[in-house]
């Protein structure tokens, strides 16, 4: 098994563990590990002690792959907006985290996914993630049932086939415009992306203000790419976070949690290439919390049947 790609950085005047764990962003339990594993190289020879004194010297670490999750089939409510011997789309709702990772391995839609579907013989699915949505946002995604399907989704994601179309509830007004900026890791806060950032990448998403209301806006935003948290990010550089934003923002007393949803997905069928429309209607609290603004929404904006 090989490691990942060495991370390389300058120490500062700190133990070991402690100037590890704050430059990769890890726990000092994590970087401890990696110490006493023999990962970490300091201006090219192997320490295992994690209380070294640095002296701003140059570090060096190649971080172990992360132990495989096992993921269990679990009966979780899931609302399923269309589903096929290809694919399953459904309707996230806010607080699922949509794959499993190292320390959440339930409670996950692919457990959802996994706990539903089976299948001929009784096999359980295989279910293949090729779009994400963060844990705080609602919303249409597609999940792939087979190997085949996965990788025809994933050529039409990459190949920019597909047209996504969310809904968010920003504080202050943003223009209508298209923001090309690059995002990458913040060079501080590594939980966190910036434009212009560590290795930024292309980014690029078209924004629409569809009304306003209290000093805030209804907007639409359609990302023509994929970068980690691009939509909050670029709404951030126009200085108009989304509502409720716990890293670009801050809190709103109208909604607890990210008011982002992914409010609809066009796709081609990964069978007949056939080009699909799925639509996940307004959740009730984000619906409510743009009334609460003295907002209104279009008419041409579904919402979903129940009312908080």
């Amino acid at each position: 098994m090989t490691s990942r790609e060495p991370q390389v950085f300058q120490s500062g005047e700190e133990r070991l563990d402690q100037a590890l764990a704050r430059a990769l962003g890890v726990s000092r339990a994590k970087a401890q590990a990696w110490i006493s594993g023999g990962h970490v190289r300091v201006e090219g020879q192997v320490v295992t002690k994690a209380a070294r004194r640095m002296r701003g010297e140059r570090v060096e670490v190649r971080p172990p792959p992360e132990p495989a999750a096992t993921v269990e089939p679990e009966d979780l409510q899931i609302e399923v907006i269309y589903e096929d011997e290809d694919i399953v789309v459904v309707n996230k709702p806010a607080g699922m985290v949509t794959h499993p990772a190292p320390g959440v391995t339930s409670g996950t839609l692919v457990n959802a996914v996994l706990g539903r579907w089976v299948e001929a013989g009784g096999e359980a699915a295989r279910p293949g993630i090729v779009h994400r949505l963060d844990k705080e946002t609602s919303g249409v995604i597609v999940v792939a049932r087979h190997e085949a399907a996965l990788r025809r989704l994933a050529d039409a994601f990459k190949q920019r086939f597909v047209f996504k179309r969310y809904l968010a509830l920003t504080e202050g007004v943003p223009m209508s415009t298209t923001v090309i900026a690059p995002i990458g890791r913040h060079p501080v806060h590594r939980h966190k992306m910036h434009v212009g950032g560590i290795k930024a990448r292309y980014a690029e998403t078209d924004f629409e203000v569809l009304a306003t209301a209290g000093g805030g806006a209804l907007v639409e935003a359609r990302p023509h790419t994929g970068r980690t948290h691009q939509i909050r990010v670029h709404l951030k550089h126009l200085h108009t976070p989304i509502l409720s934003d716990p890293l670009y923002g801050k809190p709103s007393p109208y909604i607890s949690r990210l008011a982002l949803h992914a409010y609809e997905l066009r796709v081609p069928h990964p069978r007949s290439g056939k080009i699909m429309s799925f639509t996940a209607p307004v959740p009730p609290d984000i619906e409510v919390a743009w009334k609460d603004t003295g907002g209104e929404w279009p008419a041409e904006i579904q919402r979903a049947a129940t009312s908080l």
